[in-house]
């Protein structure tokens, strides 16, 4: 990792410098006299930052005797030892990035839709492995305040002269800025707060001179950014001097030399010496302060002085006026004070000039129209200029204009208080409000014609923006008698709308009312399963069934996001039985689940409800049947996703009861064949069943809420912007406040820790297995090492991501067996630490007569073990991979369940990570890691469900030393985030640096055996 400097020197300007977490190197010496820094980052490392000069520079930096001292912020793997010698400054030759002053502003400071690598470590404080240091990001503030500068205008042009020696000077066109008011004390604050080795330079330490050289210096090369010859004004008259020309031109060239004659540059420069006062103010002992006070019939600007030498004394102008020479103590000659930033506060603010005309000036009265535009621009100029101003308190109070609206379901409507889907239509009643007052026709048409946007509303005065009234008129004129769909309001309500103004309340009558507040769960009545529903629901399962069905009469889209094993399957049955047996609903049901859920399936359904029929649409004979003649006859369509997209046109021409959709996490892509098929077939009602509605990304929450209740979250590029960037990228809690708000209605997440939802559950106990490596393994492992580490440091793209994937395979083959890397089909034999440590866990395990599940995703390692096993223990082993059929897999299941035989279960991780129901199993062993926390917990979750009657004891084969434990602890450091952070299968791993790949796949001493 790289910690990356920033300095200022007074000759060089700004520039960069690094240190390397992982230099000094081991045995690294230092001859003496040589004074190079040595963690110091080289010209490679500083130059993917930018492209720009690296050169040496000698910098004062905090040292311990002969050695430099880490920065507090450098993070090493492993701490250098500290030294107790006292600290002092010494000099160290250091590489330094030389920056450009006008590069650097347009890398900066310049929106561009691709980012450098230097942008983005300014901007956000990291870069790969990049990190600033607060030096960067306070020359980032400086940056940010000269172009603030620029863009305010609060800048002048100056001639400036360079020493050419021999008694000449050269002239120099350069912009420098105005600091007035709170633009100086803004200077103030950043000089104060310039970081020690920002001024590390040598020549550079002083803190004063050094920040007014870098702020002229940034605040010309931002003027130069932002302007071109065309942008100047042209002074074209015949009395313009060659000179004046030549320095106007020079004023917007990258080159700073004017080349005219010194004579009429000096000339020139005499003539704008009347700007000397606003480039160089004097300081007075006084400051002119403005306060707008009120009656109830008028407004005054009155006049006061505060002293600058005890800024605690604020004199009013009559106290002045009376008894000017007790107060020269504290304001110098006052009256003369007075006069003079009078004059000053004119040229900014005219009006000024009325009270002036009094031979002692006190105040200056206002109408309602310039008090207004006082507040509006005057005010605020007076502020920039240097000017303090003390405004009334009311004009901070909120006087924005918003919009209001609220939907009521029409009265002609039969579904006033029963169901109502997505497309109801409802009467829309927008209204406008300003601040906390909701407006009257009357008020709004008083407003409208008010001469000024000052006016008294209901006792107090309040500013009106006359161009957001008037569009907020016209956008009313145009929603009068308006009408919407209930999925519109609920748009509105998520906070997707073109409105002129802010929408500040979205409300509703009846049910919607009660679901926009967020108090529908109290509306939500308690139903049970009917009679013939061969189930008794848990207490959290009926709430389950009652929210569902709530959603149902609501019509909208809704995700059951239960943990794997808490009843899913069961709460879906019982709805559909609900809704059939109340008559409230008599058409098919599409269900589209993987395909080795449709046994699943069919045996829940016969078990708890073999009322409801059924009907599985998959595999080569599935067209014979009447399609119409099975839809008018079955209850429940069950067809796989796969099916699915290639038989879309078939389903999309049927308007479907209810559209469910099993492990849900299928569609997480919006843009595959699955999810585009998924979004065209009409439905009445959508459900999700998923035990992980967000796997690795954010995207995958919207793919599956836009299927649910399509633009809720609205457009996939305005979710990306408004939740998924803030979020993932910046960790913006009030975007996941937000987001989670709009989505907490329709997805309901229960899980099975909680004592609430299965208190009769067993607890789950996940213990870390480490093993060590044998000899011939650890042979292998640093063979593979070293040879794919040099073909991935002379890679890049594509080439090295496949590299990368290739080593971690390789090396996680060496892990598990010799003979599973060499493909040489030899003997399992004591050969692996990790077959070894298997093997004593399962005596323990068949010797209390108890099932082990063993989980990995080779299937060439889980048959080198079928047989060696089969041999070595008296148990019963079972198989289960991807090339399995249906019934041979159901099959199987029914086998492992129901022997009363200790049994070893060994299965691939795709094939039986997901749709098992194994909980006469209660030993979880994952052999080799997935490395997606979500994946595993779902293979877990085959026997941690409803229906597990014994304590669930997970373990993870670990061998210390190798990729297996650094991985394993770089999830476990980022479990808070796992799904968001951790990318699809090991692929986010292809990322990482060679360095940072070199460490994490290095073999250490402690993963080899005896």
């Amino acid at each position: 990792m790289f910690l990356v400097h920033a300095i200022f020197s007074i000759l060089d300007g700004p520039g960069l410098w690094a240190e390397d977490s992982d230099l000094p190197t081991a045995g690294a010496s230092r001859a003496r006299g040589v004074t190079s820094h040595p963690f110091a980052a080289g010209e490679k490392s500083l130059q993917h930052l930018l492209p720009a000069q690296v050169e040496p520079a000698h910098l004062r930096l905090p040292s311990r005797g002969t050695a430099p001292v880490d920065s507090p912020y450098l993070i090493r793997a492993k701490p250098r030892r500290a030294s107790a010698k006292e600290l002092e400054l010494r000099g160290w030759n250091v590489p330094v990035l030389w920056l450009e002053p006008q590069e650097l502003t347009s890398t900066v400071l310049t929106d561009s839709a691709e980012t450098s690598a230097l942008a983005d470590l300014m901007s956000t404080g990291h870069h790969g492995d990049y990190l600033a240091a607060p030096s960067v990001k306070y020359l980032r503030a400086v940056l940010e305040f000269a172009d603030d500068l620029v863009r305010r205008g609060r800048v002048l042009p100056e001639v400036q002269w360079i020493d050419a020696g021999l008694a000449n000077h050269i002239p120099e066109s350069r912009w420098l800025p105005v600091l007035r008011g709170v633009d100086a004390r803004r200077a103030a604050e950043l000089r104060h707060a310039m970081p020690a080795g920002f001024r590390s330079a040598e020549g550079s330490e002083h803190q004063g001179q050094l920040f007014s050289s870098m702020l002229s210096l940034l605040v010309d090369a931002a003027v130069r950014q932002r302007t071109s010859h065309r942008s100047l004004v042209r002074l074209g008259s015949r009395s313009t001097t060659t000179a004046t020309v030549a320095w106007v031109e020079a004023l917007s060239e990258s080159n700073r030399l004017v080349h005219a004659s010194e004579n009429e540059m000096r000339q020139l420069d005499q003539a704008l010496g009347v700007w000397d006062e606003y480039l160089h103010p004097a300081q007075p002992a006084a400051n002119l302060v403005l306060h707008l006070s009120e009656t109830e019939s008028q407004f005054r600007l009155e006049f006061s002085l505060r002293s600058t030498i005890d800024p605690s004394l604020l004199v009013q102008s009559g106290q002045i006026w009376d008894e000017e020479t007790s107060l020269t103590k504290w304001l110098g000659r006052p009256r003369e004070v007075l006069l003079a930033e009078l004059g000053k506060a004119t040229r900014v603010y005219p009006p000024i000039r009325e009270g002036l005309r009094s031979s002692k000036p006190t105040a200056v009265d206002l109408s309602a129209q310039q008090v207004a535009e006082f507040l509006r621009v005057g005010a605020e100029d007076l502020i920039a200029a240097g000017f303090e101003v003390l405004l009334p308190s009311w004009h901070n109070a909120q006087t924005e204009l918003k919009l209001k609206v609220s939907g009521a379901v029409r009265a002609d409507s039969s579904a006033a208080e029963t169901r109502f889907g997505l497309e109801e239509v409802l009467d829309f009643r927008w209204r406008l409000s300003l601040g906390d007052i909701e407006l009257t026709q009357e008020e709004m048409t008083a407003l409208a014609n008010a001469k000024s946007s000052l006016v008294r509303l209901r006792g107090t005065w309040v500013t009106v923006d006359q161009a957001q009234l008037r569009r907020g008129l016209e956008f009313l004129a145009n929603q009068e008698n308006h009408s919407g769909t209930a999925n519109e309001l609920l748009q509105l309500a998520a906070g997707h709308s073109t409105a002129p103004l802010v929408l500040e309340e979205v409300s509703a009558d009846g049910w919607l009312g009660s679901f926009l507040d967020g108090s529908a769960s109290s509306k939500i009545v308690q139903v049970q399963p009917p009679a013939q529903f061969a189930a008794t629901l848990r207490d959290y399962q009926l709430r389950g069934l009652s929210w569902l069905n709530f959603l149902a009469d609501l019509g909208l889209g809704a995700c059951l996001a239960d943990d794997m094993g808490l009843g899913k399957t069961v709460q879906l049955l019982a709805l559909e039985s609900l809704r059939r047996e109340a008559n409230y609903e008599t058409g098919a049901s599409l269900l589209v689940c993987p395909m080795s859920l449709i046994g699943n399936w069919e045996a829940e359904a016969a078990k708890f409800a073999p009322h409801l029929r059924l009907h599985v649409h998959h595999g080569s004979g599935r067209r014979q049947s009447s399609w119409d003649h099975v839809i008018a006859n079955n209850d429940i369509v069950i067809t796989t996703y796969s099916t699915l997209a290639r038989d879309v046109e078939t389903f999309v021409g049927y308007t479907w009861q209810r559209l469910i959709f099993d492990e849900a996490q299928a569609v997480k892509n919006r843009h595959s064949n699955v999810a585009k098929a998924l979004r065209k077939i009409p439905a009445h009602h959508r459900i999700a069943l998923t035990g992980t509605p967000v796997e690795n990304r954010l995207n995958e929450l919207y793919s599956l809420m836009d299927t649910l209740n399509p633009g809720l979250l609205g457009g996939p590029k305005e979710f990306r912007n408004r939740y998924e960037l803030p979020i993932e990228r910046y960790d913006d809690s009030d975007a996941a406040r937000r987001l989670r708000s709009i989505t907490e209605p329709y997805l309901l997440r229960r899980v099975k820790t909680d004592p609430s939802i299965a208190p009769d559950l067993p607890e789950k106990i996940e213990i870390d297995q480490f093993y060590n490596l044998s000899a011939e393994q650890a042979s292998l492992y640093q063979a593979v090492l070293t040879e794919m580490m040099d073909r991935i440091e002379n890679s890049s793209g594509i080439e090295r991501r496949g590299l990368v994937l290739a080593t971690m395979s390789k090396l996680k083959q060496v892990c598990n067996h010799p003979a599973q890397f060499l493909h040489d089909g030899s003997a399992v034999g004591a050969r692996s630490g990790k077959v070894q440590e298997l093997e004593s866990l399962l005596e323990q395990v068949v010797a209390e007569g108890e099932k082990a599940l063993c989980f990995t995703q080779y299937t060439e390692f889980a048959q080198m073990l079928l047989p060696h096993l089969a041999t070595r223990f008296d148990a019963d082993i079972f198989y289960l991979h991807g090339g399995v059929n249906r019934a041979k897999r159901t099959e199987t299941v029914n086998k492992f369940q129901s022997t009363d035989r200790p049994a070893i279960f060994l299965l691939s991780l795709k094939a039986g990570g997901t749709g098992l129901n194994l909980t006469s199993g209660n030993h979880v062993l994952h052999l080799d890691r997935w490395w997606n926390p979500a994946v595993e917990n779902q293979a877990t979750d085959r026997a941690f469900r409803i229906g597990q009657r014994r304590n669930v004891q997970v373990r993870k084969f670990i061998c210390r030393g190798t990729l297996e434990e650094r991985i394993d602890t770089m999830i476990r450091d980022k479990q808070a985030l796992a799904d968001l952070v951790v990318g699809d299968g090991e692929g986010w791993l292809t990322e990482l640096s060679t360095d940072s790949l070199r460490e994490l796949f290095a073999l250490s001493e402690e993963a080899i055996g005896e």
